[in-house]
This record gives C-alpha cells, sequence and structure tokens, in this order.
C-alpha cells in the first residue's frame, strides 16, 4: 500500500503486525517506531554518486524490493541505533548462519507457492502448496530452535525471537503444522500401480505386484563398472505434469479419495498460511546481509568501516579515514588503493571550504562527506575508520554544471537560483554541498557572491561543503575551516589525493586560468615539442 506522507514524498508504508497469533509484539527489525519506506529515489542521488552503490548492495536480491530501504534515512538517532545493534547481532557466525539458513528456505517457500500459482491442474497445484507449507513449518521450527539459543543483544532480534517463540505455540501454527503434516503422511501412504500396454494406461492399488525396476537394475548391476560420464541430455523441468500425468493423478485420487480431499480441505483452509510478520522479517533482514555482503570485499582490501558515533552538532563532527564508497566498489579487489581523508568540524566551525588543483580529489571529498552523512542516516557502518557525525534533517547539493539552453539561463543565474532556493529550506541541521559554484563569473564577483552565501549559510548554522577555486573564500569568519587538495611536494603535477586541514596556497585559481587559456604544464609541453 502507498501514500503520500505529508512532506510530498511518495512512500511505501509497512503494514502494521499481525496479531491474530497471540505472539508477542514485533513490528519491524528496521524501524523501531517509524515504519516508512520511501518509494522516489532522493534527488541527490546523482550528485553523490550513491545509484551505482544502492544498485550494488540490492544486485542479486531483486524479489525482495529493498531500494526504497535505502531511500529513507533516519531523523532519529535512537533509530539508527537500533539498527547498529542488529548489524553488530549479525556479525556473529551462528546467527548469520541460522538468518542464512532462514532466507534460503523461505526462497523455497516461495518458489513453490509461485509454481502454485502456475498449475492449470488442480492436484498439482495443491501438492505444490502443501510442499510450501510443510518447508514453512520446518523453517520456522528450525529457526526459532537456533536463535533461541544464541545470545543477541540487539532490541529487534530479541524482539523477533520472542514474537517467533509465541508464533511457534500459538493455535495458528500448531493448526498449519499438524495439518501439513498429517496430509503428507496420508499422501506417502498412497502405493498403486500403473500398466502401460499398447497405448492404454491402467491405474490400480497397489496389491503386492513385483517392483520389475529393482530386478531390472539387479540384473544390469554386474555390468557396472564404476561412474561413468553421463551423456544423456538434461531435459529442463518446470515443475508442472503433462496431461498423461494429471490423469494418473485423477484416477489415483479416485482409487484413495480420502488423502486427496485432505489434501483439497488443507489447499482452501490454509491459503495464505505465511504470517505476515514473518515474512516482513524475511524482506527487511536483507537490508543488513546485503550492505554486509557489500562491504565484505572492501573490508578484506584494507579499508575500513565504523559505527559513527551521533553527535548533537555540527561542532563536534570528526572522521578519520573516511572515502567514497562508490569509488572503492568500483575499484572492487583494488579498493586497497583508494586514499582516505579526515575532516573535523569544532566549535563554531560550520563550513568546509575546499580549494586545490584541479583533479586533486576535491569533488570526491565532497562526495564523500555527503555519503558519510547519508549511510549514517540509514544506520548502516559508514565508509571511515571513526566517524563522529551529526544527523541531517535534509541534505542539499549543487554539483557544477553545462548551462541548459531549455531554461532561458546562464549558468550564473541558474546557480544562484538553485542556492536561493537551497537556503530558503536549509535548517540548521541541514547539510548543504556546493561544487565548483561561481565558477563562471569573474573572480571579482566570485568573491563577492561566495562571501554573501557563505554568510547566509553560517547565519542558518547549517553545515557545508565548498570545492571552489577562489581562495579568498577559504578566510571567511570562525565558521569556514579550509582545506586544500594535496599535490607531491617534489612534482606539483603529481596529486596526492589527501585533503588536508591548511590555509590555500592560491594554486588553484591559478590552475584554473593556465588550464582555461591553454597555458597549463601538460599543454605548453606538448605546444613546444620539438
Amino acid at each position: 500500500m502507498t501514500e503520500t506522507d505529508r512532506r510530498g514524498v511518495h512512500a511505501e508504508r509497512v503494514p502494521a503486525p499481525s496479531r491474530s497469533t497471540g505472539a508477542a509484539e514485533f513490528g519491524s527489525i528496521l524501524f523501531d517506531d517509524v515504519q516508512e519506506a520511501r518509494a522516489e529515489r532522493p534527488v541527490f542521488f546523482a550528485d553523490l554518486n550513491l545509484d551505482p552503490v544502492v544498485d550494488g548492495i540490492v544486485g542479486g536480491r531483486d524479489d525482495y524490493h529493498l531500494t526504497p530501504f535505502f531511500h529513507t534515512p533516519l531523523d532519529q538517532d535512537d533509530t539508527v541505533g537500533y539498527r547498529h545493534e542488529v548489524f553488530r547481532d549479525l556479525e556473529k557466525d551462528a546467527l548469520r548462519a541460522a538468518v542464512d539458513e532462514f532466507a534460503a528456505a523461505m526462497r523455497r517457500v516461495r518458489s513453490s507457492l509461485a509454481l502454485v500459482e502456475k498449475q492449470p491442474y488442480a492436484h498439482e497445484k495443491q501438492r505444490w502448496f502443501l510442499d510450501a507449507a510443510a518447508t514453512y513449518c520446518g523453517l520456522i521450527r528450525r529457526f526459532a530452535d537456533a536463535v533461541a539459543g544464541i545470545e543477541v543483544e540487539s532490541r529487534g532480534l530479541r524482539r523477533f525471537r520472542g514474537y517467533l517463540a509465541g508464533y511457534c505455540s500459538s493455535p495458528v501454527f500448531a493448526s498449519l503444522e499438524l495439518e501439513a503434516h498429517e496430509v503428507m503422511d496420508g499422501l506417502q501412504a498412497v502405493r498403486y500401480t500403473v500398466r502401460i500396454k499398447a497405448g492404454r494406461v491402467t491405474v490400480q492399488a497397489y496389491a503386492g505386484e513385483s517392483d520389475y525396476s529393482v530386478e531390472v537394475e539387479r540384473t544390469f548391476a554386474r555390468f557396472r563398472e564404476g561412474a561413468a560420464e553421463d551423456h544423456l541430455v538434461k531435459v529442463p523441468d518446470a515443475g508442472s505434469m503433462d496431461h498423461v500425468e494429471a490423469r494418473i493423478a485423477e484416477l489415483v485420487s479416485r482409487l484413495f479419495p480420502a488423502p486427496f480431499q485432505a489434501l483439497e480441505v488443507f489447499f482452501r483452509v490454509h491459503r495464505g498460511f505465511v504470517d505476515p510478520v514473518v515474512a516482513r522479517f524475511d524482506r527487511e533482514v536483507q537490508f543488513y546481509l546485503a550492505y554486509a555482503d557489500y562491504i565484505e570485499p572492501l573490508t578484506a582490501a584494507g579499508l575500513a568501516f565504523s559505527f559513527p558515533v551521533l553527535v548533537e552538532g555540527w561542532g563536534e563532527t570528526a572522521v578519520e579515514g573516511g572515502f567514497d564508497l562508490a569509488l572503492a566498489g568500483k575499484a572492487g579487489s583494488a579498493a586497497g588503493v583508494i586514499v582516505p581523508n579526515d575532516f573535523a568540524l569544532d566549535g563554531a566551525e560550520r563550513i568546509l571550504v575546499v580549494t586545490g588543483p584541479n583533479q586533486g580529489g576535491k569533488t570526491t571529498f565532497a562526495r564523500m562527506v555527503g555519503q558519510l552523512h547519508y549511510l549514517a542516516a540509514l544506520g548502516v557502518p559508514v565508509p571511515a575508520g571513526s566517524a563522529r557525525l551529526a544527523l541531517a534533517d535534509q541534505l542539499f547539493t549543487l554539483f557544477g554544471k553545462r548551462e541548459d539552453i531549455t531554461t532561458l539561463q546562464g549558468r550564473l543565474d541558474e546557480e544562484l537560483v538553485q542556492v536561493r532556493a537551497i537556503l530558503e529550506q536549509a535548517t540548521s541541521r541541514s547539510l548543504i554541498l556546493l561544487n565548483e559554484v561561481l565558477s563562471s563569473t569573474t573572480l571579482e564577483d566570485a568573491v563577492y557572491l561566495g562571501n554573501e552565501v557563505l554568510g547566509r549559510v553560517a547565519d542558518r548554522g547549517c553545515a557545508a561543503v565548498w570545492v571552489t577555486f577562489v581562495d579568498e573564500l577559504a578566510d571567511t569568519g570562525a565558521a569556514t575551516v579550509s582545506m586544500v587538495a594535496g599535490v607531491h611536494p617534489d612534482d606539483p603535477s603529481q596529486r596526492t589525493y589527501k585533503i588536508a586541514c591548511k590555509p590555500a596556497d592560491g594554486r588553484a585559481y591559478a590552475s584554473a586560468l593556465a588550464e582555461k587559456y591553454g597555458l597549463s604544464y601538460p599543454r605548453l609541453r606538448h605546444r613546444i615539442r620539438p
């Protein structure tokens, strides 16, 4: 069920938990109180390069529809902590193995139920349904027993364990389990013979006839010399009867009406046997498993992830060893070459102004800051050795782009309109990321306009990162922190991709001008090459 929330965001509402089983109350393994997931992609995803990250996380899990969960940042510290607890519990090998087994069994249940909907023959449809129910009952028992024997500390898993224990002892589950076993036992007791002669098939109740297949195998066993390569063509079985098999099943049901009647009744009575709370847990727990699986090869490559400590104000922000998750995911097994960076805000500091030469990692740094804050609001381990971060109520990005002739505005006008819109919406808890804006005007105008924007950002008390070629913006007051992209001390053309906290060195604008007029070192060398 979907609805539009008060902020105008299309949202997917998680159904309220079922209480019909009499089990202990459990709402969600993802949300403590809030139970909504956005169906729409946040507008800043492109600028932060988060689309490939989310695609990589949810890839291979399409049937769980996890993407909305990664579009839904949290705004309560306690709910973030709720998820951190579950992540830590799932780091225990025994619990992770139990959850993986549970998920695999639930996939088999869904697969069987999908076959139920596809079958044209009633007996086969009912039998696939019985198999699904029997598998479901078994997995619930095994999972309940497994988690009962494992120490869990998270509120979410403790609540679900309590719910599962109550569900297993409920009349609803007991009836499903007992009847599934009884119907299965009744069908397994059916014995019959099939005689095929001259195109005629005869079905009779088994009366002690010899099993010729056993005799044939015994006769030819003496010729067996060992395992041989199988040259038989593998014919895919879609799980469906053909018309001959369906007719045989119909004749068998006439010979043994009682077990087949019990199967039909079971099919009719227990159509919605999967408990909605169990089904929701099965889907939601994949949020944790998917993210853990995504970052596992990155940690193996030497990159660090940590649970951020949530702080009240921007002036308590501190990150060590942070990196761009999208860049690391693209690097894959070579992620160990990623250069981590640190940053911090102290006291009245709110704004990081990042200068330095082109291609020095400034834009990547700005993306990293945005990613860290967004991932922290998802309640997942963030790409950093350690992090102290405040939860942002809104995240705004404006990354410099080419002019759009359809807007009938120049690039500068368009940027100023967008900056104004951001400042009108921003609060003291918002984070703003500006990348190479105001670069289409003169230095004098860029300094003037930049100071005006920074002043208004500081007045609102929100946090910001501004990547710019204008060094003068790096020293505009107590709210501003200057950071500079580094170069190799012996060869300024070599970038280190380290962004250090230090005064602007004047190279950014000079490099931009040199490149603009074709006077950069590489271009000059190319032009004067003998």
